[in-house]
């Protein structure tokens, strides 16, 4: 389930072309992308700060944490780079 459409403004929450899902902010700013499949999230996804700056890039199986997860700070430094398997970390 997708949620709503549209925020209070019109702009649209997200967008679904082909197995590509995109969740967008309130200001128009792409907030996250990557495979949607049986309407689970699933592979490469890729999230965003309000702002545009890149956030996170990770993987998902099932719509789990599954692989690496990588997350940047305000800086643009890597702030942690950590592996899931089935939503769990692994240390």
């Amino acid at each position: 389930m997708l949620g709503k459409k549209e925020y209070a403004n019109g702009q649209k929450t997200y967008e679904l072309k082909g197995n590509i899902l995109t969740y967008f902010y309130k200001n128009g700013q792409t907030r996250a992308f990557g495979s949607y499949k049986n309407d689970l999230m699933e592979g490469k996804w890729t999230f965003y700060r309000e702002n545009g700056q890149l956030w996170q890039i990770g993987n998902f199986k099932e719509n789990r944490k599954h692989g690496q997860w990588l997350r940047y700070d305000k800086n643009n430094v890597l702030e942690y780079d950590n592996y899931f398997e089935n939503g769990k970390l692994k240390k």
